[in-house]
C-alpha cells in the first residue's frame, strides 16, 4: 500500500506532516509513503527514511490560490504531483492538509470520478456525545453548494458503503438532514430525495433528521446538500470550541473553590475534551472518485495526520472503492439497458 502525501500543504507543513507520517510508518508496516515537496525543508525533519520516499516539488499551492487555475497551472506543485501519482497508479491514495478547493479539483480533474457518480461528495466524521456510538458521518459537507435529489440519493449509497467498509457498521442508519422529521416536510429537494432514498430497500433509511439531534447519535450517516452540510459542520465545530472555551473561563474565574472542583473533576473534564477532539476521527474524504482523496484541517498537528493516515488505510483495507465501482457500474449498465429497451418500444 502506497500513499502520496502533499508534504507542503497546511499551516504547519512540512513539520507536522513528517511527524504524523513517521508515527504511522512505525505502526503500519505494510504502508509506504511518497512525500512531495521541498526536499531542503523536509530532509532535516525525517529521522528514519524507511518506507518514506521524497520527491522534489518546486511549486506549492497556497490557501489563496484559485483552485482550478492552480491545479492547471502549477503542474510542479506538491499537491498536483501527488495527485498525478495516484492518477498514474503509482500510489493508492492522496492525502493533503492544503487548499480544500484545490484538493477537490485535483480529485475530480486528475484522479477522476467513478463512472456512474454524478458529483462526488465530501464526508466528514463528527463526534456523538450522548450515545454509545462514537461518531457519525456527514455527507456532503462542502464539496457542492448545489445538489439534485439524485445526488443526495447517491450520497446515501456512498455513506452506506463508507460506514460499512471503514467503520465496520453492518447496517448503518442513514438519515436525511431536514427542518423536521415528518416525511412531508422540507424543500422540493429534500422531498424528492426522501422518496428516492426510501424506495431503495438496501438502505437502512431512518427518515428525516434534525440538526439538533445529530450529536445524540440519531443515525450513523447524515445526508445533506453541500451548502447545508458545510454550515452544519462549521456550526458544530464552532459550538464545541466555544463550549470548551466557556468552561475553561468559568473555572478560571471561579476562585479557589472552582479550581479545586476542576481538579477533582480533571478526569471527567479530560473525557469531555477527548470526545470533542476531532483529530481522532481523521480527515474529510472525497467520496466518488477512483482513489481515496483525503483532506485534513490546515492547522492539523502530527496526531491528526497520523489518524488520517489510519483512516486511509482502513479505506483501502476495507475494499471500499472496489465496492463503489462495482455497484455503480452495475447501476449504469441497468440504466443503459432500460433506455435501450424503451427506445426499441
Amino acid at each position: 500500500m502506497k500513499i502520496a502525501v502533499d508534504a507542503m500543504g497546511g499551516d504547519n507543513a512540512p513539520q507536522t506532516i513528517v511527524e504524523g507520517v513517521e508515527t504511522a510508518r512505525d505502526e503500519f508496516l505494510d504502508v509506504e509513503f511518497v512525500l512531495y515537496g521541498d526536499r531542503a525543508q523536509i530532509d532535516p525533519l525525517i529521522h528514519n527514511t524507511e518506507r518514506i520516499t521524497l520527491v522534489q516539488a518546486d511549486e506549492q499551492i497556497d490557501m489563496n490560490d484559485e483552485p482550478v487555475r492552480a491545479i492547471r497551472r502549477k503542474k510542479n506543485s506538491s499537491m498536483v504531483m501527488a495527485a498525478t501519482a495516484v492518477k498514474n497508479g503509482e500510489a493508492d491514495a492522496l492525502f493533503s492538509c492544503g487548499n480544500t478547493g484545490a484538493l477537490l479539483a485535483a480529485g475530480l480533474l486528475l484522479v477522476g470520478r467513478i463512472k456512474g457518480i454524478s458529483r462526488p461528495g465530501l464526508v466528514s466524521t463528527l463526534p456523538v456525545v450522548s450515545s454509545d456510538n462514537e461518531s457519525f458521518n456527514l455527507l456532503d459537507s462542502g464539496a457542492n453548494a448545489d445538489s439534485k435529489a439524485e445526488q443526495l440519493y447517491q450520497y446515501a449509497l456512498l455513506g452506506k458503503y463508507y460506514a460499512t467498509s471503514v467503520r465496520g457498521i453492518k447496517e448503518p442508519r442513514i438519515g436525511l438532514l431536514n427542518n423536521g422529521t415528518e416525511p412531508h416536510k422540507g424543500s422540493k429537494l429534500t422531498l424528492e430525495a426522501h422518496k428516492l432514498i426510501a424506495a431503495d430497500k438496501s438502505i437502512n433509511f431512518v427518515g428525516n433528521v434534525e440538526s439538533r439531534d445529530l450529536l445524540d447519535g440519531v443515525c450513523d450517516v447524515v445526508v445533506a446538500d453541500g451548502f447545508t452540510g458545510n454550515a452544519v459542520l462549521k456550526a458544530i465545530e464552532g459550538t464545541a470550541s466555544s463550549v470548551m472555551h466557556l468552561l475553561k473561563n468559568t473555572i478560571m474565574n471561579a476562585g479557589v473553590s472552582g479550581k479545586l472542583g476542576a481538579l477533582l473533576l480533571k478526569s471527567s473534564l479530560g473525557q469531555i475534551k477527548g470526545k470533542m477532539d476531532q483529530s481522532q476521527y481523521g480527515g474529510a474524504v472525497l467520496l466518488g472518485v477512483k482513489a481515496p482523496v483525503v483532506k485534513a484541517h490546515g492547522a492539523s498537528d502530527g496526531k491528526t495526520v497520523y489518524y488520517t493516515i489510519k483512516q486511509i488505510k482502513s479505506m483501502i483495507d476495507g475494499q471500499m472503492l472496489p465496492n463503489f465501482t462495482e455497484y455503480f457500474s452495475a447501476q449504469q449498465k441497468q440504466a443503459q439497458a432500460s433506455d435501450s429497451e424503451n427506445a426499441e418500444k
